[in-house]
């Protein structure tokens, strides 16, 4: 049996360390995990109340049932009740947990416990690996993780098409509103091949920066902007919480993010008559720069992507210390100052230094 304290009575009235006497302990006092008539394995109908919050050990001979009542007896426990509070249809896929017998367990909360098991020696484990909890670890970071630019310090986000329709709520009603993306004109191809390629696609207008310009009156008078264009891919009119014009702009906001190879501006006034743009991308980047997403692979070190490139996942690079090397910064060669050269074996690397250095007439 493992030494443990009598558990608490109901009532205690004792000084704390600045001599003030604490609030009595209470059968459902959250201070306390209250474990009663326990008798899992070899625990012989125990009786122990635990601190909650603080760090605790339990002790004891081998035997005298430590991990019956840590594992086989809190964990279970914890880990039962936890379940128990999940709807059906997620407890369908974690199995039934016995309840340990055990009386009664006053203030226990939901439980993670650490398997223990023989360790192997291996370079990449850690305490994360080693337990299991680097895998748990992975997964949150990757779901919840938020990426910001070291330029800006603004989030990187992945545009959709709900926050175009967002953005599209955001002008004025009744204003005229431009769904335009970038024209990129692909290795190969002149501005006026492109353009009546989109034309023979099915867009008829082009935005120049200020004005917009139909496609066929450009290539017939020959004469092409200089900046750069974008293509209108649809023209709407803001009307508040119109299904039809938002679904009409959920498909041209897709096409716009195809034929711009995933950039999207929309181009409107604001309420003072002033023009205002909206720029969107569905590529995960900002202020220029490309960034990965989250992934469980991204907190890996022992995946490529994660991995440090320098240590590739190992924590630990192997180099050439010049402070080691070279402990003594005051001595000269003849002095044996380079470490590794006073022994017998490299000694032979010493007398050749020196006879480049006569040689190629270098002080030593």
């Amino acid at each position: 049996m493992p030494n443990f304290a009598p558990p608490l009575p109901d009532r205690v009235n004792t000084p704390n360390a600045a001599g003030t006497a604490e609030r009595p302990a209470r059968v459902g006092d959250r201070r306390l995990i209250r474990v009663q008539g326990a008798r899992v394995h070899n625990l012989k109908n125990i009786d122990v109340d635990i601190p909650r919050g603080k760090l605790v050990v339990v002790t004891g001979l081998s035997g005298s049932g430590k991990s019956s009542l840590a594992f086989d007896t809190l964990y279970a426990e914890g880990q039962r009740r936890y379940v128990e509070s999940l709807s059906s249809y997620a407890r369908q896929f974690m199995g039934r947990l016995e309840k340990p017998d055990v009386d009664r367990i006053l203030g226990i909360s939901p439980a993670i416990a650490i398997e223990q098991k023989v360790m192997t020696s291996n370079p990449r484990s850690t305490v994360g690996t080693s337990t299991e909890v680097y895998d748990h670890l992975k997964l949150l970071f990757a779901r919840v993780g938020r990426t910001f630019s070291p330029v800006s310090g603004k989030e990187v986000k992945r545009h959709t098409v709900e926050d175009v329709v967002e953005g599209f709520r955001s002008f004025p009603a009744d204003s005229a509103v431009l769904v335009m993306a970038p024209v990129h004109v692909p290795e190969g191809r002149d501005v006026a091949t492109h353009l009546d390629v989109l034309q023979q696609q099915g867009f008829a207008r082009v935005h120049d920066g200020d004005t917009v310009l139909r496609i066929d009156e450009l290539l017939e008078g020959g004469e092409l902007p200089d900046g750069p264009l974008h293509l209108v891919v649809d023209r709407l009119r803001a009307t508040p919480d119109d299904e039809e014009t938002e679904s009409r702009l959920a498909d041209s906001a897709e096409a716009a993010f195809f034929e711009g190879l995933g950039e999207l501006v929309l181009l409107g006034e604001d309420a003072k008559g002033k023009p205002r743009s909206l720029t969107f991308s569905d590529r995960f980047e900002k202020d220029g720069i490309s960034f990965e997403e989250p992934s469980p692979n991204l907190f890996s070190f022992n995946d490529p992507v994660g991995a440090c490139p320098r240590c590739e996942g190992y924590g630990s690079v192997i180099g050439i210390d010049p402070d080691l090397v070279v402990p003594d910064k005051g001595l000269s060669v003849y002095d044996d100052c380079v470490a590794p050269w006073r022994g017998e074996k490299l000694s032979e690397w010493k007398r050749q230094f020196i006879s480049g250095a006569e040689g190629h007439d270098f002080p030593i």
